[in-house]
């Protein structure tokens, strides 16, 4: 758009006006009428409705009409006349800023925060030009020329829904799997998304392109902003001024940019860090003025707030899923300031007026219009609902119809082109509604004489009959002479690409494409993520406060380690799961490396950074935040584990565990750079942290790990770290020999000269190991080796930072594509029904409207409000979003909700549809005249705003399942499911009846996903009343006409309808009976009747003062006349303050009151009908048979959920299996079969991971159909674990069969039926974890945050890492006990090891002498008669040679295990699912 230098030119001129300005009170508020010199004009109101012609091209040409430059002349003058005129406000005016402005008081400011100086867009930018020359700054204009414009992707083939055996076949495909991933394998047809187009837009003109849903828009606007990431093939000629796309994307990647329709911001940033960053990256070197970069950075970010009036937003965090933070309308005005910053020269906006009101989206065509024509950029515009006055600031308009261009030409003569090939005048209709429909079969009429058979009727006979007409020719023409005028403006184009190098930074490369250097981007990025991190507090605090957690844990088990024989084990515990938790701390990385990428993509297209410069700012930050962090945890766990009390030692442990960290959160946002989607993430990083876990050196020593396994050691950032942690600790202590570990020890043992320490390292007659010899001979480390780890970790570090770093700009998974709709497989009866829908369909073609219906609406309820009020508690007391609210809604009513964005419309609705659970509702809210009862939530229908449905399911399915729940039980279900197509006919869905629903990613277009949410609730039946939120928000204007018409049907036929909407035309708008208007403060200013052409409205509103012209629709006007959007108000009164007072309110009063008294009394001559009160329309047996089918049908339908789960648990089981690969009976197999025990206790961490966001997705939909009470929770519940129950079995079949047979475990059909009945349950006992952690928090992300603490405290109290003797009594007495681990290890270990004979290796004995004149039989019989473990290779010699165990019992006794409690400890573990 306008660049960022153009920009704050700007702002010098409006500071420079302002200072000149006069005071207030010197010009005359009004002004002498041409027509009438004695009749005085409202400023304000002469500016506002000026002809917006006059702004529409800088070029001498005569467009529209108009004389365009004399125009301009007078407009100019116009605007110097009304400089000094203020009105209270300072935003934009909806055409082409024709008016002057002012300030007004920002309610949601303090007073003082009220800023009372002028500001006019189109006054303070025209100043710019002046500046640019007496800087010498060169202007950016390059015009855009397609010839021959064919873009091709894959479709054309009907995708079936995959199902869960799906998964394994095409995992097993693994090269059609790679190269699926690179874009190489087809997976469809290859198809022309639009063909064969041709055009030329001009610096300074701007293109409206209009199309139906999924007709080539998107597209088109990325292809011609070259951005051509996810298609197989662009051909064509497109020329950026004297450049061909190839060059231009080389040489100016950033002068041509894309602004898609859905919002991408970092949620914790303000709105001004936002645009702060982006000018910390497109701050030109050469700046007006001297001006220092700050300042210029400063002045830029004032003048955008103004532009789109939202300076109150600034220190207002933008916001998220999961993070509060502005609104979705202020959201999406910063994403068009942030393009604005972006400088470039040819700008393509995607439907960015969705979401915002009707006066806010004129507004924004307006500022586009000003800033096109001053800065003579060259701008593409496709927009859903475009009103007259926003086409009018268009110079051409393009029309696609399913990838064919139809017409390319001026605005102006669009209209009466379409009119000249038969197409029915419609007057009445705005110009982009009339032009759309005309490429919609449905909707296009024909003139008399005309019919599908003399005029066009395809895509393919409109191309036709555009290249054949004469706009084609001119076309041709145009471009011939702009090629021309191309050669002759050499100079121009020089001037282009000096003006490009200029605006780059000091030590930019000349043939960069980025403004600023790569230290500076990684600057700023360092700047941006210390600000995100730093504010988002929330997950900043629990991140320290688990780890504060943690290691005070870690501190009290392992309390003042002791430094004797009895310590050696456990500080390696200690140790290794202090690095453990640090290190996978990072694991929440793979997911935000994910999540980032439509934000990476979005800022590499505006060549803010390379995607590389990210990667290295932000290891700078994390490095950071990670070593305060983990220096707080460390000296905690350090000093009070009883560590080596050493400086060199406390923060060479810091050290390592800092840079094993930071090798973790590279490795894994390598992975999640490297894989396509989460579910290929997830098993590849189980894989390798596997891997890496297995290897490190604490499960299995280095030595006695499997030889083709030893190298992964060398690339293994938590093997290298734990071995310099444990030579770090060992190397600087000696152990004393406990009497515990003395062989022989007791009685009369009492000479240390033919005794030995069973530790290991140990020699015959000292009792003192030293550490390093301990650490040699249990885990082959030297102490020379801590150095050596170190650099091989540093190195790690470097590889995975250049791994990411490449990968990083390689890499462009989501950067672009299709979205593709499945189906699942029709079934007989399903075909049969379709085959009827498309009877049905045929048969409104040919009448050309919608057919009868046999819908019957027999309730005559009333609702009432009367003073209704909502307050919600806010820091420092309440705030009250609705305020005094009056109206009804009765049966054959259409009525419309209206008001700016946060006036209240949803909260008004969420109260009358009963769906607030917080804050306070006041007044009187009536069912003919009585307050609601418990079956009033059923009786109502309720269309939100978003639309959740279940995913998985078919548009057939989601109508069944509402009509099954929500009907009456007594219906039958034939008459349910022949109503639930009527429903499909009705909304024109039958080509969509068996599509899957999908995500909004992946699945149904925004439009189709619309009629869904509304025929699920329509399929419900309602008795009482149907709300809408926003029905057609998102939508173009004839889907919008489409289900506005269908609702005046539904209310014609009786239904009481209450909807709000969004941007409705005349048209749209002429189709409801009644409108309730709120502005903001959620304050009624109108309740009424509309009234033909909406006579009556307009009528209240023309006797307080706002007379509506003729040629503005009424819906924007009323807008306008409130200051619902960024306009200031029309009259001198608050129409909140005139509506109270008016006859019109008191008139609604006494209709209320009447409506009340009549029902009552309509209501008592009734019979009582008990089924009226049923909170619930169908039995809970019913309810749960129902949710179940679906939520199994759910899970089938979710391959790579289940397949993703079973491939963990497989993979986890074989790499385990084969570490441990057929153990033998030596002792060190023993400690090796307790740590394969401990492998089951890694299944929850990976189960937890999957459950956890499919519990809450799924809880989405059940908040949603609870609420319109189709069924109680436990249904819900009982589904959620019912399903999971095959996925368990077969998850526990594949885990247990290689963990328990790879390694040799008992073969005994009695022991092994054990252990994989514990594994069963392990696995049932995790997935309702999962789900309770989910149940029991607002959102994943939060569970997400809480898994490690949990999984973390329930190994460490298990008894593994720390043996339930050694952990401290305060721990031992309740929370060991209550720990499920506890459980699994008890019952598996033991039954694992008891009565299994111990063979030690020859390394493996402890060898000291027997005393002279003894044989070792001799001198051991005492120690073997007390109970002593262990046995004596041979007994007939005095150099006795000593085994520590003779059994697989000796060993678990020691760790306060038995036998005899395993069918306990089954029991215990199977009553925690419970």
């Amino acid at each position: 758009m306008s660049g960022a230098r153009e920009m704050v030119h700007a702002s010098i001129q409006h500071d420079e006006n302002h200072a000149n300005a006069e005071e207030p009170d010197s010009p005359s508020s009004t002004i002498r009428s041409a027509a009438d010199p004695e009749k005085e004009v409202d400023k304000n109101d002469a500016i506002r409705y000026m002809p917006v012609h006059a702004f529409a091209s800088s070029s001498d040409e005569d467009r529209h009409g108009v004389s365009v430059t004399r125009a301009e002349a007078e407009f100019a003058e116009l605007s110097r006349e009304f400089s000094n005129y203020s009105h209270q406000t300072r935003k934009l005016s909806r055409t082409a800023s024709h008016r002057s402005k002012g300030d007004d008081v920002d309610i949601e400011k303090s007073p003082t925060e009220s800023d009372e100086s002028i500001f006019n867009l189109e006054e303070v930018l025209h100043g710019a030009r002046a500046l640019d020359l007496e800087t010498g700054i060169k202007s950016k204009q390059v015009g855009v020329l397609w010839e021959g414009l064919t873009v091709s992707g894959l479709g054309g083939v009907k995708n079936f829904v995959k199902t869960f055996p799906d998964a394994f076949t095409s995992f097993f495909n693994v090269p059609a799997m790679v190269m699926g991933w690179f874009g190489i394998g087809k997976k469809g047809r290859e198809f022309d998304i639009v063909k064969d187009f041709k055009g030329i837009v001009k610096p300074g003109e701007m293109v409206l392109v209009l199309g139906r849903p999924s007709s080539g828009c998107t597209t088109f606007l990325k292809v011609i902003s070259n951005q051509r990431f996810g298609y197989t093939k662009v051909d064509g000629n497109v020329q950026y001024g004297p450049f061909d796309a190839e060059t231009f994307g080389k040489r100016f990647r950033g002068e041509a940019v894309y602004n898609e329709e859905d919002d991408q911001h970092h949620p914790a940033l303000s709105v001004g860090q936002t645009l702060g960053f982006a000018l910390d990256l497109k701050t030109p070197g050469k700046r007006p003025a001297g001006m220092s970069k700050a300042e210029f950075k400063q002045r830029v970010i004032d003048l955008l707030l103004k532009m789109f009036n939202i300076e109150h937003t600034v220190n207002t965090k933008v916001g998220g899923a999961f993070i509060r933070g502005i609104s979705g309308g202020e959201r999406k005005r910063v994403s068009i300031a942030e393009m604005m910053i972006s400088s470039s020269c040819v700008c393509a906006w995607d439907n960015s007026t969705r979401g915002l009101d009707a006066s806010t989206a004129s507004d924004y065509a307006s500022s586009l219009r000003i800033l096109t024509n001053i800065y003579k950029t060259t701008t593409f515009v496709s927009l859903y609902q475009a009103s007259e006055t926003i086409y009018s600031q268009f110079d051409k308009v393009m029309v696609i119809d399913s990838g064919r261009q139809v017409f390319f030409g001026s605005a102006s003569e669009a209209r009466a082109y379409f009119e000249s090939l038969g197409f029915k005048e419609k007057p009445r209709q705005t110009t982009p509604d009339y032009l759309t429909g005309c490429t919609d079969a449905y909707e296009r009429e024909y003139k008399n004489g005309y019919s599908a058979a003399n005029a066009p009727h395809d895509p393919e006979s409109l191309a036709l009959a555009f290249r054949n007409s004469e706009h084609y020719k001119r076309l041709d023409q145009e471009i011939e002479a702009y090629r021309k005028d191309t050669e002759a403006q050499a100079e121009l184009h020089r001037e282009f690409e000096s003006a490009h190098q200029e605006a780059k930074r000091k030590h930019a490369g000349k043939k960069s494409v980025y403004t600023a250097p790569l230290y500076l981007q990684i600057w700023a990025l360092m700047k941006r993520q210390s600000m995100s991190k730093w504010q988002d507090k929330f997950a900043l605090s629990v991140s320290w406060a688990t780890s504060l957690l943690v290691a005070i844990v870690l501190g009290t088990v392992w309390y003042k380690q002791p430094q004797t024989s009895a310590g050696a084990f456990t500080r390696g515990g200690l140790l290794f799961i202090a690095l453990l938790f640090n290190a996978f701390q990072a694991f929440g990385e793979l997911g935000l490396t994910m999540l980032g990428r439509p934000i990476v993509n979005k800022h590499r297209a505006f060549t803010f950074h390379r995607p590389g410069a990210l990667w290295l700012g932000q290891i700078f930050v994390d490095t950071l935040f990670a070593t305060v962090q983990i220096t707080v945890f460390s000296s905690i766990v350090y000093f009070m584990c009883g560590l080596a009390l050493n400086p060199g030692g406390f923060f060479t442990f810091v050290l390592l565990i800092v840079t094993g960290y930071l090798s973790m959160t590279l490795f894994f946002r390598t992975v999640g750079c490297l894989c396509p989607d989460f579910d290929v993430a997830l098993r590849t990083a189980v894989v390798i942290i596997t891997l890496f876990v297995l290897t490190s050196g604490y499960l299995i020593q280095y030595a006695e790990g499997q030889v083709w396994l030893r190298w992964i050691f060398y690339i293994n950032g938590l093997g290298l770290g734990f071995s310099a942690m444990m030579i770090n600790e060992f190397s600087r202590i000696n152990l004393k020999c406990t009497s515990e570990s003395l062989i022989p020890s007791g009685g009369s043992y009492n000479d240390i000269n033919h005794q030995v320490c069973t530790l290991q390292g140990g020699t015959s007659g000292n009792p003192i190991i030293p550490g390093s010899s301990y650490l040699s001979a249990s885990f082959s480390y030297a102490p020379g080796d801590l150095w050596r780890n170190f650099g091989v970790l540093i190195a790690l570090i470097v590889l995975f930072l250049v791994m990411n770093v490449t990968l990083g700009e390689a890499v462009t998974w989501g950067a672009g594509g299709r979205t593709v709709t499945f189906f699942a497989k029709e079934t007989k009866e399903t075909k049969n029904l379709n085959k009827q829908l498309m009877k049905k369909k045929k048969v409104r073609l040919e009448k050309g409207a919608m057919q009868s219906t046999e819908l019957s609406i027999t309730s005559k309820a009333v609702l009432t409000w009367e003073s209704l009020c909502y307050d919600v508690p806010v820091p420092g007391g309440s705030r009250r979003l609705l305020s005094d609210v009056y109206g009804y809604v009765k049966p054959g009513t259409l009525t419309a909700l209206m008001g700016a964005s946060g006036a209240g419309k949803t909260t008004l609705l969420d109260v009358l549809a009963a769906r607030k659970n917080i804050g306070v509702i006041g007044g009187d809210m009536l069912i003919d005249g009585i307050k609601p009862g418990t079956a009033f939530q059923r009786g109502t229908a309720y269309a939100e705003q978003l639309d959740v449905h279940e995913s998985t399911q078919t548009v057939r399915e989601a109508l069944r399942f509402s009509a099954t729940l929500r009907q009456p039980y007594e219906t039958p279900i034939e008459e349910k499911n022949a109503y639930v197509e009527e429903v499909i006919s009705l909304l024109e869905m039958e080509d969509i009846a068996d599509a899957v629903i999908g995500s909004p990613e992946s699945g149904l277009a925004v439009e189709q996903r619309k009629r869904v949410t509304i025929g699920v609730e329509l399929a419900a039946k309602p008795e009482l009343l149907l709300f809408l939120d926003e029905p057609t928000s998102g939508l173009d204007s004839q889907s919008a006409f489409n289900i506005v018409r269908f609702l005046k049907k539904l209310a014609s036929a009786g239904q009481s309808i209450l909807c709000t909407i969004h941007q409705p035309n005349s048209a749209l708008f002429e189709n409801f009976d009644r409108l309730l208007l709120l502005q903001k403060g959620g304050e009624c200013v109108y309740f009424g009747d509309i009234g033909k052409d909406a006579n009556v409205l307009l009528d209240y509103f023309s006797r307080h003062g706002a007379d509506c012209p003729s040629d503005i629709n009424p819906a924007e006007f009323m807008l306008d006349a409130i200051g619902a959007g960024t306009k200031p108000k029309l009259g001198a009164e608050d129409w909140g303050v005139m509506w109270r007072e008016s006859p019109e309110f008191q008139q609604a009063k006494a209709d209320i009151v009447a409506m009340k008294e009549e029902r009552l009394r309509a209501v008592a001559a009734q019979p009582e009908r008990t089924e009226r009160e049923k909170e619930y329309a169908t039995p809970l047996l019913h309810q749960i048979r129902v949710v179940n089918a679906r939520t199994h049908l759910a899970f089938w339908r979710s391959p790579n959920y289940g397949f993703t789960r079973l491939f963990n648990h497989v993979i986890l089981a074989l790499i385990s299996g084969f570490a441990f690969f057929q153990l033998d009976d030596s002792r060190s197999s023993l400690q090796y079969r307790i740590f394969i025990m401990f492998q089951v206790t890694v299944m929850p961490a990976l189960i937890l991971a999957q459950v956890e966001p499919k519990y809450d997705m799924s809880r989405l939909i059940f908040y949603r159909e609870s609420a319109a009470k189709a069924y109680r929770q436990l249904p819900f519940a009982l589904s959620m674990v019912l399903a999971e129950m095959p996925y368990n079995v077969i998850c526990a079949v594949g885990f247990f069969l290689p963990l328990y047979y790879i390694p040799g475990l008992q073969m005994a059909s009695s022991r092994a039926g054990y252990q994989f009945l514990m594994m069963l349950i392990v696995e049932i006992f995790s997935v309702t974890l999962g789900q309770m952690i989910s149940a029991l928090t607002p959102s994943t992300f939060i569970a997400m945050l809480l898994n490690p603490p949990i999984i973390i405290t329930f190994a460490l109290f298990c008894g593994v890492t720390n043996p339930k003797p050694q952990i401290p009594h305060f721990w031992r007495v309740w929370l060991y006990e209550l720990d499920p681990f506890t459980r699994l290890i008890g019952g598996m270990v033991v039954t694992e090891l008891e009565g299994r004979a111990v063979n030690c290796k020859d390394r493996e004995f402890n060898r000291f002498t027997a005393p002279p004149g003894m044989n070792c039989g001799d001198y051991m019989q005492e120690f073997f008669s007390n109970g002593g473990p262990g046995y004596i290779r041979d007994n007939a010699t005095s150099a006795c040679e000593y085994c520590a165990y003779k059994v697989g019992q000796q060993f678990y006794e020691r760790l306060g295990l038995d036998f005899a409690n395993r069918w306990r400890d089954l029991g215990i573990m199977a009553m925690f699912v419970v």
